[in-house]
C-alpha cells in the first residue's frame, strides 16, 4: 500500500516530515528518493523537528553523515556522491542501523543492496508549480507493514484526494496546515 500526498511549500514539506516523525521508533530506516532539489532535506528538517532535534539540520552531501540528538537520535545520510557499495559499508552503516536511532538516507534507493528489508520508502517528485511536491510513502518489510494504517491516518491531511477536495473555495482546511 502506497500513500500518495502533496505539499505546496517547503514549510508544508517540513510539516509532513514532522507528522511522520510521530510514527518513528528506534532502529527505523527511512529512504528518501527523488531528484536533486526535490525536498529531501526539507522533509528531514521536519522529521528532526518532530523528534525534538534542536540543532539546525543541514544537508550531509559533503560530510555524508550527520547525527542529531532528540527524542530519538537522528542519523541523516546522503549517499549521492558514493560510487561503490564498499564506500557505503565504510561509513559504518551497519552500526548506524543497529543503533537505537532513526536513520534517514537521502538517495537511499542507490544502496538497497546494503540495507535490510525493513524501511519506509519516501519518493518525492516535483509538482506542477515551483514548490509543489508529490510524495509516495511505501512501507517495506514487517516493521513498517504493521504501521501502514497509522501512516495513512497520519498523512491524511496531505493525501492527494484530500488536497483536491480542499481546492473547493467553500472549504476552510488546506493540506499542509494540519497540526503536527
Amino acid at each position: 500500500m502506497t500513500v500518495t500526498v502533496r505539499t505546496d511549500s517547503p514549510a508544508a514539506t517540513a510539516d509532513l516530515g514532522a507528522a511522520v516523525a510521530e510514527l518513528l521508533r528506534p532502529c527505523d530506516l527511512v529512504l528518501l528518493c527523488g531528484d536533486m532539489g526535490a525536498g529531501k532535506t526539507a522533509f528531514t528538517k521536519g522529521v528532526g523537528r518532530g523528534l525534538g532535534v534542536l540543532d539546525p539540520i543541514t544537508s550531509p552531501t559533503f560530510t555524508l553523515v550527520r547525527s542529531y540528538p532528540g527524542r530519538l537520535l537522528l542519523h541523516h545520510l546522503d549517499v549521492y556522491r558514493l560510487t561503490q557499495l564498499d564506500e557505503v559499508l565504510e561509513l559504518g552503516l551497519s552500526e548506524l542501523l543497529d543503533d537505537d536511532a532513526v536513520t534517514l538516507i537521502e538517495w537511499g534507493d542507490q544502496i538497497l543492496a546494503a540495507l535490510g528489508p525493513d524501511y519506509l520508502e519516501v519518493r518525492i517528485e516535483l509538482g506542477a508549480e515551483d514548490d509543489d511536491r508529490l510524495f509516495a510513502f511505501t512501507p517495506r518489510g514487517s516493521r513498517w507493514s504493521a504501521r501502514r494504517r497509522a501512516l495513512a491516518v497520519s498523512l491524511a491531511a496531505w493525501t492527494v484526494e484530500a488536497a483536491e477536495a480542499t481546492d473547493d473555495p467553500s472549504s476552510d482546511d488546506r493540506p499542509g496546515d494540519a497540526a503536527c
